[in-house]
């Protein structure tokens, strides 16, 4: 044997290992009770160094039942070869059925096709182009192959397999990912529970308590009409509209969003939150201002509004943490209502279907995890509904499948999800493109008897231990600026060894 620098790998050669696989195939084989095994023999696969003419990097068997008796052994090839850009050199489909015919003698075969493109690389324009965290990947199948790398065909069954990291600035909700990032991370929910807290810069020049008596004297001075307000924030928000063309804002912001929407934006400490609360609980308590405010809020600066409308208040002491939690439920409760609006408005889902994500009973940390879980799922329909332009129908049921999810699992960026779907409805994205993985099978037999004799053409080896020569031009890269796609080939052969 040889071994590397690392001596836990090693390499056994083919001489060694067809020694090794003879001993496990007569073990198996109840023709032979003079070679008996200890027990049960898991799958055996062993690591090979690629240097015999076929370019062996793995061997390996397995048995082969038939009820619960052994019948047989099957041993597989895998054999890898160096990326090129040179379609002349990949097997041919006719290759491939007389290897697989030359081995099993099979008088009919058939084929199956495999591809996987990234659609976000689909996009050629530079602001469109989405960070390399998200992806959506493609995955097609089909069958009757007629040739190496051709398209799948629009009967293949498809699937999108959707990863999205939240925080892009090209994503049509990088504006709620602020508010979030100021609400989930650097100030309140993070702060309250670590007790450290990183304060954004602010957005505004005027400081909180500034833009807090503004938004009051505004409101005691004029007695501004409420649809009059409604119409000029509709007016802002039908604006992102035109721009982001995925609206979370709404245009019925009440008095407790706008002061959330001011101060999320200006302040820089905890006695900034606890001077502007200290301004509007001082306010109110004197009657100076009886701001409307939505009938379902359930902060605990909505209660003591609503208490006000009856001449009835009680005692708040603004000390410790309590302003902290207070502006962190102002945040919860209107992030809430923006994603209530979207996902309700676009009957992408139901109240009802919401109801674990909007409970209020639970802690304010918990709650703060549930609303998290909603943004990350407004961000994956995003890319499906503005990047993909998705069908409302394909929309709704992967709502519900996310919702599902994330009510019994942890938070997860990396988590895939996958969405079945008719190729028609993604062809435009992959059919000019090059799949960064392709395959093709050919096989014959059936059940346990089945044997697959296959090609796999990838952008990246799918072997680890051991080494390429690359077949690239000096002045190209394997599938860096160049658009030509340089493959690493793959062949998995397949030998049944019947006991019977």
């Amino acid at each position: 044997t040889e071994t590397t620098d690392d001596t836990s790998n090693y390499f056994y050669s083919l001489s060694f290992t067809s020694q090794l696989l003879s001993w496990y195939t007569m073990a198996q084989n109840p023709n032979m009770p003079q070679v008996e095994a200890p027990g049960t023999l898991h799958p055996l696969w062993v690591r090979c160094d690629k240097s015999d003419p076929c370019a062996t990097a793995w061997l390996g068997v397995e048995t082969v039942y038939s009820g619960n008796k052994t019948s047989g052994v099957k041993l597989y090839t895998v054999s890898c070869k160096g990326p090129t850009g040179d379609e002349t050199s990949f097997t041919k489909l006719d290759e491939l059925k007389q290897e697989h015919e030359k081995r099993h003698h099979a008088s009919t075969v058939a084929t199956k096709g495999y591809a996987q493109y990234n659609l976000f690389c689909s996009l050629k324009e530079e602001s469109m182009i989405f960070e390399s965290q998200s992806s959506v990947i493609a995955s097609l199948t089909w069958n009757n192959v007629e040739k190496v790398l051709e398209c799948p065909p629009l009967s293949s069954k498809a699937s999108l397999n959707i990863k999205v990291s939240v925080g892009d600035m090209r994503s049509p909700l990088y504006q709620t990912y602020k508010e979030m990032e100021f609400l989930l991370v650097s100030a309140l929910a993070e702060g309250l529970r670590t007790g450290e807290t990183e304060w954004l810069e602010p957005m505004e020049t005027q400081s909180a308590v500034d833009l807090t008596r503004a938004l009051i004297e505004g409101i005691a001075a004029v007695l501004i009409n409420l649809c009059t307000v409604c119409a000029k924030q509709k007016a802002k928000t039908d604006a992102i509209a035109a721009f982001s063309s995925m609206v979370i804002a709404r245009g019925d912001l009440d008095f407790t969003e706008q002061l959330w929407e001011k101060m999320r934006k200006s302040v820089t400490s905890y006695q900034d939150i606890t001077e502007c609360l200290r301004i509007v609980v001082k306010a109110v308590k004197l009657g100076k201002i009886k701001p409307w405010i939505h009938k379902d809020s359930n902060s605990t600066l909505s209660k003591l509004i609503l208490q006000s409308y009856q001449q009835q208040i009680d005692a708040m002491p603004l000390t410790g943490l309590t302003p902290a939690n207070m502006l962190l439920e102002l945040g919860l409760d209107k992030i809430r209502k923006d994603f209530i609006n979207y996902l309700v408005g676009k009957e992408l889902t139901t109240l009802n279907y919401l109801r674990y994500y909007l409970d209020t009973e639970v802690d304010l940390q918990e709650q703060v995890m549930r609303v998290r879980k909603l943004h990350h799922l407004l961000e994956i329909l995003g890319t499906c509904s503005t990047f993909l332009s998705l069908p409302h129908d394909r929309l709704f049921l992967f709502t519900q499948s996310c919702l599902q999810y994330y009510k019994t699992s942890n938070y997860d960026e990396d988590h895939v999800f996958q969405l079945q779907i008719k190729p028609a409805l993604i062809s435009y994205f992959y059919e000019k493109e090059q799949p960064f993985s392709w395959a093709m099978e050919v096989s014959s037999g059936q059940g346990s008897k089945e044997v697959k004799t296959a090609l796999y053409l990838s952008d990246k080896p799918l072997v680890d231990h051991i080494s390429f020569d690359l077949d690239v031009p000096l002045d190209e890269s394997v599938n860096g600026e160049s658009e030509k796609m340089f493959y690493y080939r793959t062949m998995v052969s397949c030998s049944l060894i019947s006991f019977t």
